[in-house]
């Protein structure tokens, strides 16, 4: 029986030298050029970027989510899964190293169900790092319930022509593609008569309304799109995958997205509790130092006990996901996961902010900044609540009702069925009386 928890040691070596690579020469970014990264580089950030990048393709750990052929190196979930958890302490990590959302998602689902001309024009420049993608999904009307969506597209001799709005689209501001889903057959199931498009976004037609950001953020400096598709005229060749194929597409590209989300949730997760542990050595009040006091010992205990807990859950359903080559035969741990992680970075970000008193939530320390993230990871790829029915759905699948009128664990019914199994060893201990 095999039960290993331990990393092969050459592939420990590269995450060693991937943890101080982005401690040391990727979080300046962050501070630098903060809220950038899904930008087009300027000359002077290429110019300190570029380099970087360079340095992580040498080290074999560039595009790892994508296979040899497609430029990565085919590392599966659980490898991906542990270098996340590295990159999601910084904003620009994951674009250094090739694997950043939603692009990660979009280049997966291309390199699945893309034609090789798509790849071409779509996939091999992701990889570069040399173009941003959106996946637009959400609907203002629907948000992210599929079966309610409008936006559709008909086909006009070879031509596809798409109506709708579309909401929340991320990164679509700076992105230079689109992937949309849409209606294309309403005489049939919504999981059936829905396909994906890939679309320029200077397609005439496709007119970004307003860029909504998070609160707090200026209103000049959002990157959530709502975006009113007016009579977009797209050639059938944009047709990624098959016609009614989007509900497929869309479980290959969100079952390894939650996963890489809830890896970088727990480096986010991490850091804080490593502040929490330094404020909690070095600050004093009332005579001793808060690492001696019993309620700051409670929430040290309590953030680690819930992040080791969650990391080994994530790292299992990786591994599933890597053993199986099956997202759905792990959709239960996959929802599990995707509806736990908000919780775990939400408590330690605020006990880690309470720890810190007023400097906690000021702009000068990032917990504030996690405690919102948490927030946008409820609703991000599905609501948590959804999730959890999902979890609940797939749990009573391996159960059954009875058909008495007492439970199975009925205790007089069980107890009497045990004395009639042991009638003759209570016999003879009668006899022996």
């Amino acid at each position: 029986m095999s039960w290993d928890f331990e990393t092969d040691a050459d592939y420990q070596a590269l995450l060693d030298w991937a943890d101080q690579f982005v401690r040391e020469e990727v979080e300046p970014l962050d501070l630098v050029w903060p809220n950038q990264e899904f930008v087009p580089l300027t000359d002077a950030r290429r110019k300190a970027v570029d380099p970087l990048k360079d340095q992580v393709r040498r080290k074999g750990l560039w595009a790892t989510h994508l296979g040899p052929e497609l430029g990565g190196q085919g590392y599966g979930q659980l490898k991906l899964a542990l270098l996340n958890e590295i990159l999601g302490r910084s904003q620009w990590a994951p674009i250094v190293f090739g694997c950043q959302a939603p692009d990660t998602g979009n280049a997966e689902i291309i390199a699945h169900y893309g034609t090789p001309e798509q790849k071409r024009r779509y996939l091999q420049p992701l990889l570069n790092g040399e173009m941003f993608s959106s996946y637009s999904m959400t609907e203002p009307q629907a948000g992210a319930d599929p079966t309610q969506f409008t936006t559709h597209a008909e086909r006009d001799g070879d031509d596809w022509v798409i109506n709708g709005w579309k909401f929340f689209s991320s990164n679509a501001r700076t992105a230079s593609f689109l992937i949309v889903m849409v209606v294309t057959n309403t005489e049939v199931s919504p999981y059936k008569g829905m396909s994906m498009f890939l679309v320029p976004t200077d397609t005439p037609g496709v007119e970004m309304v307003r860029n909504v950001g998070l609160y707090g953020e200026p209103d000049d400096e959002g990157m959530h799109a709502l975006i009113h598709y007016n009579n977009v005229r797209v050639p059938h060749e944009a047709l990624l995958g098959g016609e009614g194929q989007a509900f497929a597409i869309a479980q290959t590209r969100l079952g390894g997205g939650r996963i890489h989300h809830a890896m970088r949730t727990i480096g986010f997760a991490r850091q804080a509790l490593d502040m929490m542990c330094e404020r909690a050595l070095s600050r004093q009040t009332a005579g001793s130092l808060l690492a001696d006091k019993q309620f700051i010992q409670g929430f040290i205990a309590d953030s680690y006990a819930q992040l080791t807990q969650f990391r080994l859950f994530v790292l299992y359903t990786a591994w599933e996901i890597d053993k199986y080559n099956d997202y759905k035969r792990v959709r239960k741990d996959i929802a599990a996961v995707k509806a736990t992680m908000p919780t775990v970075l939400h408590d330690i970000a605020w006990r880690a902010m309470q720890v810190h008193g007023a400097l906690g939530v000021s702009n000068e320390m990032p917990l504030f900044k996690m405690i919102h993230g948490a927030a946008a990871m409820g609703l991000v790829d599905g609501p948590t609540e959804v999730h959890k029915t999902t979890v609940a759905r797939q749990v009573l699948r391996d159960h059954s009702p009875t058909d008495d009128m007492w439970p199975t664990e009925w205790l007089p019914r069980k107890r009497e069925a045990a004395r009639a199994k042991l009638s003759d060893y209570l016999d003879a201990e009668v006899g022996n009386l």
